[in-house]
């Protein structure tokens, strides 16, 4: 599609509420939508609140600047939930945001708008950024591939904070393929070759970690982990205790002066949130960013027999968009892998009814070994078949 009728295409779609600001005129080359944490030079940056003027950006963020060296042109800035905090579609400012697949669900948070603008082919791929799961859930609930890279792999220059410690930028797109060539954009690393689909690749599942799927989840993680070895992790409710400190202390650090001038341009929800992290002590803090390190070795130690894990990526399909948020079921799965910072893309299974996604995690900084063997699942998983095979 080019990109005149791209942009036809965006405002015909607006009941999606997939964009806070669209570009004026088209581009060359690849299409990549922004999620609106990120200054792009002449659109505003809202951040999907409140606070900030609706003033155009002075300068891109490291990352656009090499999407454009690289080609691409931005259509646009997608929406989020309010400061990236949350884990639902929900935006009291700018609209919920409509999940392409079923206009009554959620597309989830907090990259809603990136998430639906890829389902809807809105953009060749979009730009997200992922805290405690904020790619990774709206993509299995939009049924679209999601990569969050390795911790630090791509600039968070000029890209609004939510936890400086966790935030990575990643991408979702309709392929893996895609998402990997444009995390390599984004980061300015060599873009993977031809991805192997016959290598024979050691995948396991956490013991004890997956419980309390819905019906839908259940039927599809059943399929696609059939046959596949157990391997043990570390207790995931410490992961998740320990992600939630950083996160929230992190959070209101960040908000307290903005929260202290203009308490009524933050929504009651998030206020409560950040009113949680103001009581955080600095010692329980220090000691969960000693934790966290422990944690990531942890992780990576009990990963040496495999080339990957696969988990759902969240514990239910998409929740009714007029629900309540669903936190827990939606981040179970998500949170632990940005506490160690290791690289996950999230793969689409082929299925009846909602989307269900599956995530696949790889090795700290070892990228190109996990997108090789998400690639090969992509490709079973698209024809309806588990990875048993994959040996």
């Amino acid at each position: 599609m080019d990109g005149p009728e791209l942009l036809a295409r965006i405002r015909t779609s607006e009941h999606l509420h997939a964009f806070i600001s669209v570009a004026e005129e088209a581009g060359r080359g690849p299409a990549v939508a922004v999620k609106d944490l990120i200054d792009v030079e002449g659109f505003p940056t809202t951040g999907g609140g409140a606070v900030l003027p609706r003033l155009p950006a002075a300068t891109d963020a490291t990352l656009v600047q090499r999407i454009r060296a690289a080609g691409g042109w931005v259509v646009g800035k997608t929406n989020l939930y309010e400061w990236a905090y949350g884990a639902s579609s929900v935006n009291p400012y700018y609209g919920d945001v409509v999940n392409p697949r079923d206009p009554s669900r959620s597309a989830g948070g907090s990259s809603s708008g990136s998430a639906a603008a890829v389902a809807a082919g809105l953009c060749d791929w979009a730009v997200g950024t992922d805290t405690a799961g904020s790619i990774r859930i709206p993509a299995s609930l939009c049924g679209v591939v999601a990569y969050k890279p390795t911790f630090g792999m791509v600039d968070t220059d000029r890209v609004i904070p939510l936890s400086r410690s966790l935030d990575t930028v990643g991408a979702l797109a309709s392929s893996v393929r895609i998402a990997a060539e444009a995390v390599a954009m984004m980061s300015g690393t060599e873009a993977p070759s031809e991805l192997p689909v016959t290598t024979p690749f050691r995948i396991a599942v956490p013991q004890d970690w997956i419980t309390d799927l819905d019906q839908q989840t259940d039927r599809v993680w059943r399929e696609v982990s059939k046959g596949l070895p157990l391997i043990a992790l570390p207790d995931r409710a410490l992961m998740t205790a320990t992600l939630g400190t950083i996160q929230m202390a992190e959070a209101s650090a960040f908000h307290r002066e903005w929260l202290s001038r203009w308490p009524e341009k933050y929504s009651s929800d998030l206020q409560r949130k950040l009113e949680r992290g103001f009581g955080i002590a600095a010692v329980d803090y220090l000691e969960a960013c000693e934790e966290q390190q422990r944690l990531r070795t942890m992780l990576e130690d009990a990963l040496t027999p495999c080339d990957a894990l696969v988990l759902p990526a969240t514990a239910v399909v998409a929740p009714r968009l007029q629900g309540p948020e669903l936190r827990e079921p939606l981040l179970r799965f998500t949170r632990p892998f940005s506490l160690t910072g290791h690289p996950v893309m999230v793969i689409p299974v082929a299925t009846t009814g909602l989307p269900v996604g599956i995530q696949v995690v790889g090795h700290h900084g070892r990228d190109q070994d996990l997108i090789a063997v998400a690639s090969h699942l992509e490709r079973a998983w698209g024809a309806g078949a588990g990875p048993g095979g994959a040996g």
